[in-house]
This record gives structure tokens, C-alpha cells and sequence, in this order.
């Protein structure tokens, strides 16, 4: 966990809770688009973060660039979060979220039976199915999965997702990958407003900025890869955007001020000198 963390972590906060696992850190982060696992590693350290996302079907196959990744990474230290990357259909992410519990379990996490459920059939847009999504989601809860599902920032879906068991659902800011930032922060504030579940941003963030104004919006966490690993500098990246979610969900238990459309001066005007 960063330094700055430990220091300004809120005493009225509690640790992030996920199917009644707790986490010091609300900043989740993956393992893709790294130039090496050193900087990799570096980076990862660096944000402080202790969930770590990684797809299960590029470490089953030893795809280009994700060979000797299970042995990369503490996994005393860090939290394994199997996802479904690659899936174009509810079935096959059914199949490979099987396949990344018994990854977790030959790693040492002999209880973790969380999963990142990723249901995408459009190769331009990358945007989650949720038809599928909510299928795959269905059958995973029966498994006992703890389903943490990616999604299109859809309040119904999430609501529905919630109703079915899952511990999370992570509404996209943008398209994957894309660095536009929040698009569609009007339905995840909604998301968050009715949801009794964590609200986890995933996907579009490119800045420490949208990190934090993600977390002001009261959002539980964030997802976070693409910004860090392809920054010119993604330890600085990591470090930075570590620092902007501590300071995004400060700001959102301070409660800020409200919007006016008019001037309100900042010095009291009793007492002045005339």
C-alpha cells in the first residue's frame, strides 16, 4: 500500500468489502500491455493496489508476452482476480472462469473464488454483451463464483446483476482501452445510487484526474490498467492514479460543496475595517 495511503486513509472509512473479503486498497489494476514484467512489477507496487486482474486464457495457452506472468507477481501479497477476457459467449466464459479458479488454487489462494466475468462478441468496440453477461452470471452464482461482472453503465442491468447474487458490477467509463474518461458518468452515478453491492469503474480511465472524479462520484473502487501500463512512465502512472483514488474517495466522505450560480465570498463581512 503507497505511503500516502497509510497517512490519509479517513479514520470514518472502512476497508473496501468484496464477497466479505476486505482490502486496504480501492484501486484494482491488470497485468496486460506492459513493455516487461520488470516495469510491470514496478508499477504495480508502485499504485499501491492489492487486487490484481489477469486473463485466465492468456496464462493457459503462455500467449506472446504473458509467459512466466503467474510466477511475476507475490500472489502472497496479492489477490488474484481471474477474468474471462477473450469470451464471446456465456458458455465459453462459464468454461474459462472454471479454468481460472483451479488457477487461483494452484497459486495458493485455495479460497478464491472470484472472477471477472467479460462477455464481448464486438472486436471494434469491445463492448460487453449483457445478455450474455447476465446468462453467464447466472450459472456462475449456482458454482458459488463470486461473479464480479463488467458491464455497459446500464442501471437496470445492475440492478439486475445484484438481484442474482453478484458481489460487484463494474460499469464501464468508456470504451476499453480507449483513455476517453467518463462518458457515462450521469448512469454510473445512478448505478451507485442504487446499488447495495460495490460499484468498481472499470475501463476508460486515462488520467489520475478521472481516477479521482470516479471516486468522487462515490464509486467503491476502480479498475484500472491500460492508463498505467502504456503511460510514458508507468510507475509514476501507477503511483499517480494510486494517490488520486485515496484522494477521490476522501473528497466523496467530505462531501463537497454545492454548485451556485453566483459568487459567495470566503471572508466573513462583519467586522470589516472601514
Amino acid at each position: 500500500m503507497l505511503t500516502t495511503e497509510k497517512t490519509l486513509q479517513p479514520t470514518l472509512d472502512q476497508p473496501l468489502s468484496i464477497a466479505g473479503r476486505k482490502f486496504n486498497s480501492r484501486l484494482m489494476t491488470g497485468t496486460g500491455k506492459y513493455s516487461d514484467f520488470k516495469v510491470m512489477q514496478a508499477a504495480i507496487e508502485a499504485s499501491g493496489c492489492e487486487i490484481i486482474t489477469v486473463a485466465v486464457r492468456r496464462v493457459q495457452t503462455n500467449a506472446a508476452g504473458h509467459e512466466g506472468l503467474a510466477e511475476a507477481l507475490d500472489w502472497q501479497k496479492y489477490w488474484l482476480l481471474p477474468n474471462t477476457a477473450g469470451c464471446q459467449t456465456a458458455d465459453e466464459a462459464v468454461r474459462v472462469a472454471r479454468l481460472g479458479r483451479e488457477m487461483a488454487k494452484v497459486l495458493g489462494q485455495e479460497d478464491n473464488n472470484f472472477v471477472k466475468l467479460e462477455v464481448i462478441p464486438d472486436p471494434k468496440y469491445l463492448l460487453p454483451d449483457p445478455l450474455g453477461t447476465y446468462h453467464a452470471a447466472v450459472q456462475l452464482v449456482k458454482e458459488g463464483f463470486a461473479v464480479l461482472p463488467y458491464i455497459n453503465a446500464d442501471p437496470m442491468l445492475a440492478k439486475a446483476l445484484e438481484e442474482i447474487g453478484c458481489v460487484t458490477v463494474m460499469p464501464l467509463g468508456s470504451p476499453i482501452g480507449s483513455g476517453q474518461g467518463l462518458k457515462n458518468a450521469a448512469n454510473i452515478a445512478i448505478i451507485i445510487e442504487q446499488s447495495k453491492i460495490p460499484v468498481v469503474v472499470d475501463a476508460g480511465i486515462g488520467a489520475p484526474s478521472e481516477a479521482a472524479a470516479a471516486m468522487e462520484l462515490g464509486a467503491a473502487a476502480l479498475l484500472v490498467n491500460t492508463a498505467i501500463a502504456q503511460a510514458h512512465d508507468p510507475v509514476s502512472m501507477g503511483r499517480a492514479i494510486g494517490m488520486a483514488t485515496v484522494a477521490g474517495r476522501l473528497a466523496f466522505l467530505a462531501g463537497r460543496i454545492p454548485v451556485k450560480a453566483y459568487a459567495s465570498a470566503s471572508s466573513p463581512v462583519t467586522g470589516r475595517v472601514n
